[in-house]
């Protein structure tokens, strides 16, 4: 796991981007894990900068998001479907048909899980993963006590992911109850990933990721199994970390030899 602390969210989202883009143009039909939610607001935003300055191609891009709300149509403006053509593929060139987000109006919910579990396969696997995580140290919608190999299934959500939730809407009440998320086993397949925070809110949080024990009370534990992640965080969300230090100075001898 390597830890990368930057000095504020922009340059948390320009790192991110960074990443993404180095993968895109590696490898133009990449498969893109994507997160929404306010952290990598940054990140899709430097992405579309990129695009329309630098002819960053998105053409061939395959993408399956983490996750959807349970009963929210793709046209309501709080449904993560909405969310991410409004902040990135409304204005970028990706082929629609190569965009996958769980169906929130699935009658079979079962089915439709197996099914998107299916899907990425089929498309080889995901390439490089987007993460955000939430104040209880939670992935996608795998809430505390998740299974830490579980896969995309629908899952309840915790009482403090309703209410941290809730000013995206009107008020609390209307903050869906269900979820259809990935699973942290189908997260962990991914070849790479990515893990943004800033805050202090998420201070806590990342200070039981990054130097807890693994554990299924916080679901991103277990990205310390994972071969090639990346936790990048600003200043306040690093505040709690006990060795900062090494982090840093790690950092600073990859980036020398041009890592």
């Amino acid at each position: 796991m390597r830890v990368i602390i930057t000095e504020n969210y922009e340059e948390m989202s320009k790192r991110a981007a960074k990443i993404i883009a180095e993968q895109i143009k590696r490898k133009p039909n990449s498969v893109l894990g994507l997160a929404t939610g306010s952290t990598p607001l940054g990140t899709y935003k430097e992405l579309i900068r990129m695009h329309r300055e630098e002819g960053l191609d998105f053409s061939k891009v395959v993408t399956f998001n983490l996750d959807e709300y349970y009963g929210l149509a793709p046209t309501h403006p709080q449904s993560y479907h909405y969310f991410m053509f409004e902040n990135l593929f409304n204005h970028i060139n990706i082929n629609p048909r190569n965009v996958h987000i769980p169906d929130g109006l699935a009658k079979d919910i079962k089915a439709f899980c197996e099914n998107y579990e299916e899907e990425i396969r089929r498309a080889g696997g995901i390439d490089l993963q987007l993460l955000g995580i939430g104040r209880d140290g939670h992935i996608a919608f795998n809430e505390p006590g998740s299974p830490l190999m579980g896969r995309t299934t629908i899952i309840a959500l915790a009482e403090e992911t309703i209410k941290d939730n809730a000013r995206f809407f009107k008020s609390e009440a209307e903050v869906p109850r269900l979820a259809i998320t990935m699973g942290c086993g189908t997260i962990m397949e991914a070849r790479k990933i990515i893990l943004l925070a800033n805050g202090e809110g998420k201070a806590d949080a990342i200070a039981a990721t990054v130097e807890g024990p693994i554990t299924s009370q916080i679901t991103a534990s277990i990205l310390q199994m994972h071969p090639n992640a990346i936790i990048i965080v600003d200043e306040a969300a690093a505040m709690k970390l006990r060795r900062k230090d090494y982090y840093r100075h790690v950092n600073r001898l990859l980036e020398e030899q041009g890592l």
